[in-house]
């Protein structure tokens, strides 16, 4: 019954795709605790200057008070006529911060101050972010919100709201935009070594070849200790910049890597097993090494590189997720 009068009350949707305008009706004001304490005061010069008949006081308190409706309206205005559109969100994984793109469009000729943005389901004002937005410019505002589960996570309602100029009242408005975040599962800390298919390539893919020098390249972590360039190393000093180097080879035959989520021991939950396949994928991406990756119907061949790592994250991320 709360949730209902709440969506009554304000107007507020599921996602609001697309560019959203804040009309006067979505934009609400309130005075904050300065400004009743400064009503107070204000009614207390009144009914003094009534009581003792002094002119000035009235002068005084009509003067404060113009410049309290002033406020108002200012306050108003700073918050209202804004366009509010959805950025990007990149993948993370669980565990983590999901990072949202907003945007707001300020297509008024005067400038807007201090507008606090923050995700009203995390309710926690010090993650809450101000901006400032010139005239007929737009400004680009980051919230994060923690990443406890893979999948898609959806952006919480974002609650705006200004103090400017005074801080005797506070204009806020809801927004619910129309975004989305991959959640990666979190990586096995402690995973066991890559597995190897067993299978001989004679085209020098997958682990790397053993029979031709090639150059040195930089060190990448498992590479073994006795291929270290020990020669150029030597010409260096690694305290004061300078990096380890390996030595590379080419052609011959290598073992394709295949990952497999049937082949995982049975005593591992699911997300365990999702897991330690995120580990392994991460892992031969940073060796440079061509993979298969096999979970239920999907397949993907032996590969390497962005487009197939962010292929093989964004199945284990959806895997059984409806």
């Amino acid at each position: 019954m709360r949730k209902r009068l709440s969506k009554w009350l304000f107007r507020l949707k599921d996602t609001e795709p697309g560019e959203v305008f804040l009309h006067q009706r979505r934009v609400f004001i309130v005075p904050t605790h300065p400004g009743l304490l400064f009503c107070v005061m204000l009614i207390t010069l009144f009914i003094g200057s009534v009581n003792y008949n002094l002119s000035l006081g009235f002068a005084f308190t009509f003067l404060i008070a113009g410049c309290a409706l002033i406020d108002m309206h200012l306050t108003f205005r700073n918050l209202a006529h804004l366009y509010l559109k959805a950025g990007r969100a990149a993948p993370v994984f669980a565990g983590e911060e999901a990072r949202f793109e907003l945007h707001l469009i300020n297509r008024r000729k005067h400038d807007r101050y201090a507008i606090w943005l923050d995700f009203l389901a995390d309710d926690r004002p010090d993650l809450a972010q101000a901006v400032d937005i010139a005239a007929n410019t737009t400004c680009c505002a980051v919230l994060s919100t923690p990443a406890r589960e893979r999948g898609w996570l959806r952006a919480p309602r974002v609650r705006l709201q200004t103090r400017y100029p005074l801080g005797l009242l506070r204009a806020w408005s809801y927004w619910q935009p129309d975004a989305r975040a991959l959640i990666y599962p979190r990586p096995e800390d402690d995973a066991p070594p890559l597995p190897y298919a067993g299978v001989e390539k004679s085209d020098g893919q997958g682990a790397g070849g053993q029979d031709d020098f090639a150059g040195i390249r930089g060190y990448q972590a498992g590479d073994s200790l006795k291929r270290l360039a020990w020669r150029q190393i030597a010409r260096v000093d690694v305290e004061f910049g300078g990096t380890l180097v390996t030595k590379h080879f080419e052609g011959g035959a290598a073992t394709e890597i295949a990952l497999d989520f049937a082949l995982l021991p049975y005593h591992l939950d699911i997300e365990a097993k999702l897991s330690r396949m995120v580990r392994w994928v991460m892992e031969a991406e940073a060796r440079g090494l061509a993979y298969a990756f096999r979970l239920g119907d999907i397949e993907f061949p032996a590969a390497h590189g962005p487009a197939h790592k962010e292929a093989c994250l964004t199945a284990l991320a959806l895997f059984q997720k409806t």
